[in-house]
């Protein structure tokens, strides 16, 4: 580990009580800005680069990283009134855009910002690679083993092992 690696592990060591949970081997580097920390878990040997921007917006939103996770930097990830879960064995590239909210834009006439906010359920399952530059919108659920295209922006349910790129993202392939 080389030494800045080792500063992040030990300043992520000793701030562990302000997070929800905190694993083994994990480490932070520094955040943007995580909005509570109580409500952002993560599970052993999560790696997570920085300029990490993390918004909890709501009582209930929580964000889960399982183990064994490699985040690039710049990660901004959002989740409101619900669990935005993260699978074991992840990799997520750097300047990544994940989601569970959307807003409402159905009243005509009056600006999207002054509607109300939707939660929609996003899962991210084990060992997924998003590549860089990719936006995972709310409502999504990759199965175990999906990669995500550098850029692509992916909406819905993919299969296990799906090769999603594009925009909007489209699966192109699955691996066998």
């Amino acid at each position: 580990m080389n030494l800045r690696k080792l500063f992040w592990f030990i300043r992520t060591k000793v701030l562990w009580f302000r997070f929800g949970y905190l694993g083994k081997r994990s480490y932070l580097g520094r955040p943007l800005y995580i909005s509570s920390t109580k409500r952002l878990f993560i599970g052993d040997s999560v790696r997570i680069y920085p300029g990490m921007r993390a918004e909890l917006v709501g009582e209930s939103a929580r964000i889960s990283f399982d183990g064994d996770i490699s985040i690039g930097q710049n990660l901004h990830i959002v989740s409101y009134n619900d669990n935005l879960k993260v699978g074991r064995g992840v990799t997520i590239s750097g300047n990544v855009f994940i989601s569970n909210v959307d807003h409402e834009y159905s009243e005509i006439g009056v600006p999207v910002l002054k509607q109300s906010l939707i939660s929609r359920e996003t899962i991210i399952g084990d060992n997924c690679f998003i590549g860089y530059g990719a936006m995972i919108l709310p409502g999504t659920k990759l199965g175990r083993q999906c990669v995500v295209g550098a850029n692509a922006v992916v909406k819905g349910e993919f299969e296990d092992y799906s090769v999603i790129v594009g925009v909007p993202g489209k699966v192109i392939k699955k691996i066998n």
